[in-house]
């Protein structure tokens, strides 16, 4: 179950696996406009300000890379979504086989690709940021939200399209308007760099 806490916590137990080639995954998830890409792209700032080798990988960059936003409407359905979810996943995998820290902020709420991960990926590090649809719908930066009321959309995940929450999430994140990226970013550098010598 998701946890109901009012600010953050962190389950840093749930994946012990051995990072033998030195690699690790910070998996950020979370709906359309819950600021995946902007964490994402604090965190890496300041894991690259303490010498670690990163690479960001951002879930709509890596539709066009992937050929999926080319052919919108066949991709958007679960089907699809799962696909190109596990596409990234095994992307991150071969990347963190390099030794590299890899950092993807991407919506991919399917329970197989959260159980995939934790089984597959070397220091999977899972982060979900939970925030209300009513605050979605009001920052709503790409005008999703306004084109599904407008019956322009459909397959959007967390309205029409079912998701699935993560259970085992190493950090939730419920939604604070007084939390900052930054101050958020700080905190998973530090509750990695826990797991990472325990």
């Amino acid at each position: 179950m998701v946890q109901p806490a009012d600010i953050l916590t962190s389950n840093t137990s749930q994946n012990d696996m051995k990072r033998e080639s030195g690699g690790q995954v910070v998996w950020i998830t979370g709906l359309s406009g819950a600021g995946k890409s902007t964490l994402a792209e604090e965190l890496v700032a300041k894991l690259r300000g303490i010498g670690q080798s990163v690479v960001l990988l951002d879930g709509d960059e890596l539709r066009e890379v992937f050929g999926a936003a080319a052919n919108n409407s066949q991709n958007h359905g679960r089907e699809g979504r799962l696909a190109l979810a596990m596409q990234y996943a095994r992307l991150c995998r071969m990347l963190a086989a390099q030794g590299q820290t890899v950092v993807i902020g991407t919506i991919s709420l399917f329970r197989e690709v959260h159980e995939w991960n934790r089984a597959h990926l070397p220091g999977y590090f899972e982060v979900y940021l939970k925030v209300p649809v009513e605050e979605l719908r009001r920052r709503d930066p790409k005008g999703i939200y306004r084109r599904f009321d407008a019956g322009e959309l459909h397959n959007v995940a967390g309205l029409d399209l079912v998701i699935d929450e993560p259970l085992e999430a190493d950090c939730l994140v419920e939604f604070d308007p007084e939390r900052s990226s930054q101050s958020l970013a700080d905190y998973l550098v530090k509750q990695i760099h826990r797991r990472n010598i325990v």
